[in-house]
C-alpha cells in the first residue's frame, strides 16, 4: 500500500469512528488554559480527539464547536461559529488546536475584533496558509476555497499580525498541500512523517502541540 493510501484508510478509519457516539462534554474538564479544537473540512472534532484526549490528561479542559458539523461552510462562517461558541461560554484565554481548514478558520478567529482578544495562541497541523495548488483540480465548491489565489486564502496571507502567536507544525510530505504549512513570523516545526491525517495520532505531534500551548 503507497504512503498516500495508508493516509487516506487512516482519515476513513477516523470518519468511521466519528459514526460512533462519543460525548466531548467528558473532556471539559481541568485546571490549565482552555484549548479549543477546530477539525479540518469534511472532519468532525473526532479527527482532533486523539490530541484532545492527550491534552485533557495534561489538565487543559478541551472544548469543541457543537454547530461544525462536518465544517463545510466558508471560513468567515464557521469562524463566526466558533465565535458565537467562545461568547456563549465566556471562554477567555484559548489555546486553538486546529487541523488543515481549521487552522484558517483559527487564524480569522484570531483577527477577528470580537473573538481576538479571547485566544491567547494556535497551534496549527498541516494548515495550507497559501492555498494548496491542487484545489484547482477539484470541481467541488467546498474545496475551491482552498485555491492559492481565492479571497480567504489572499486575506489571511496578506495579515501577519496574529503569525507570530502561532504554531504550525506540519508533515515532511503532504499529499494534499504541495505549497506546505510554512507560515512566515510563526514557530514552524516539521515533523518525520508523511501524509495529511496520519500525524493527528504521532505522540510526537502532542508533544510539541503540549509544549507550544505551554510556552504561551
Amino acid at each position: 500500500m503507497t504512503t498516500r493510501a495508508v493516509d487516506y484508510a487512516w482519515a476513513w478509519r477516523l470518519r468511521a469512528a466519528a459514526l460512533r457516539a462519543s460525548d466531548p462534554a467528558r473532556l471539559l474538564g481541568g485546571d490549565l488554559q482552555p484549548v479549543l479544537l477546530l477539525p479540518g473540512v469534511y472532519e468532525t472534532w473526532r479527527f482532533l480527539e486523539p490530541i484532545g484526549r492527550h491534552l485533557h490528561s495534561l489538565g487543559h479542559p478541551v472544548h469543541v464547536v457543537p454547530t461544525f458539523g462536518r465544517n463545510l461552510r466558508p471560513v468567515p462562517e464557521m469562524a463566526a461559529l466558533a465565535a458565537q461558541y467562545l461568547g456563549e461560554v465566556q471562554l477567555t484565554n484559548v489555546r486553538i488546536v486546529a487541523h488543515s481548514k481549521g487552522g484558517l478558520i483559527g487564524k480569522t478567529l484570531m483577527l477577528s475584533a470580537d473573538a481576538s482578544a479571547r485566544v491567547t495562541s494556535m497551534v496549527a497541523i498541516n494548515t495550507p496558509f497559501t492555498g494548496s495548488d491542487y484545489a484547482h483540480l477539484v470541481p467541488i465548491r467546498t474545496l475551491r476555497e482552498f485555491v492559492p489565489t481565492h479571497q480567504t486564502i489572499v486575506a489571511l496571507a496578506a495579515n501577519a499580525a496574529a503569525n507570530a502567536r502561532i504554531t504550525s507544525i506540519y508533515s515532511a510530505w503532504d499529499p494534499i498541500i504541495p505549497n506546505g504549512s510554512t507560515l512566515d513570523g510563526a514557530t514552524n516545526i516539521e515533523l518525520a512523517v508523511t501524509g495529511h491525517f496520519r500525524i493527528l495520532d504521532r505522540t510526537d505531534l502532542f508533544e510539541a502541540a503540549a509544549a507550544a500551548i505551554a510556552d504561551t
